[in-house]
């Protein structure tokens, strides 16, 4: 397995006190909580420093874990024969192991051998995040997930192994909303009930629309003469394709909103969709069109910038 430098983590000396522990997490969990820090590794380091403190904090995991020697971060290593009483366990048993899930399953046997009283414990909760289409979210649907489950070896010792779940996502989901899979996480000890697995739902953004609540953003592009003149458009939405009336003299950035055409709410509701129009020019024309963009210069006597003319005035 990897060595970890909890100390390192922390900030602090290998001999400080479990004053100055308690100190140096309340100040480092503050910088670096996910709702606060800026630092693009805010959410890692405030995971790493949770694990350490949750070693050194307690006594008896801290002499364990004192006992396994000071090392290079990262380097590789195995506990030694009969480390904390697991005289079962050879070299090779720790192949897969992460630090921290062995931590986790700490206590199980007390230093030097001696039993402890054997206490059931609930197993640990796993979440995982799973990419989802709006489409999923709006009619909801079944996905496959993978996570990667703590489970126990022949000794005891926690590993990881890779479990395909398959989950129903209902319709009227939303961005970021937990699915939780009861009982299908870690295991637990000494008959204590599983850990559960939570799915967290994120959106990939879409190529057509852009998501505020429940309402729906898109862009509505029309020509030049559809904007003069007024058009019926075909416009797609999540539910099928329903037919949009343009007004005359349309202009960039008005909105078009169509009630009930946004996304499905968890009571029952609908959002709307809003049509953002757009301006769209050719990028080539030909000689008749340019013909008849001549002719229309000439005829009228539209301004598009009269703020220009005042400006000058004033």
């Amino acid at each position: 397995m990897k060595f970890k430098d909890y100390y390192q983590v922390m900030g602090v000396e290998r001999s400080a006190s479990a004053g100055e522990i308690k100190q140096a997490y309340r100040k480092l969990a503050h910088q670096f909580h996910p709702d606060i820090s800026t630092d693009p590794r805010g959410k890692e380091r405030f995971q790493e420093i949770g694990e350490a403190y949750a070693v050194l904090k307690d006594p008896e995991k801290r002499a364990a874990y004192d006992q396994l020697g000071k090392r290079q971060a990262g380097q590789d290593f195995s506990p030694p024969p009969g480390w904390h009483g697991n005289s079962d366990a050879g070299a090779g048993s720790y192949d897969d192991v992460d630090l921290a899930d062995l931590f986790a399953a700490f206590g199980r046997a007390g230093r030097g051998g001696r039993a402890r009283a054997p206490t059931a414990a609930r197993g640990q909760d796993v979440e995982i995040s799973a990419a989802v289409s709006l489409e999923l979210l709006h009619h909801g649907g079944e996905i496959e997930v993978r996570a990667q489950i703590p489970e126990l070896d022949a000794h005891g010792l926690p590993h990881r192994t890779s479990r395909t779940f398959r989950i129903t996502v209902p319709a009227g989901a939303v961005d970021g909303q937990r699915l939780r899979l009861g009982a299908k996480g870690g295991p637990g000890t000494h008959g204590g009930p599983a850990g559960d697995l939570y799915v967290a739902l994120a959106l990939t953004p879409h190529r057509l629309y852009r998501v505020e609540g429940a309402d729906l953003y898109m862009n509505l592009p029309l020509a030049p003469w559809e904007a003069v003149l007024g058009a019926v458009i075909r416009v797609p939405t999540l539910d099928g394709a329903v037919e949009l009336n343009v007004k005359p003299g349309a202009t960039a950035g008005q909105q078009l909103r169509l009630a009930k055409r946004g996304l499905r709410t968890a009571d029952g509701g609908r959002g709307a969709l809003h049509a953002v129009i757009g301006i769209t020019v050719p990028a080539s024309a030909s000689e008749a069109e340019r013909v008849l963009y001549r002719q229309l210069a000439v005829a009228s006597d539209f301004d598009p910038r009269p703020l220009f003319a005042q400006e000058e005035t004033a």
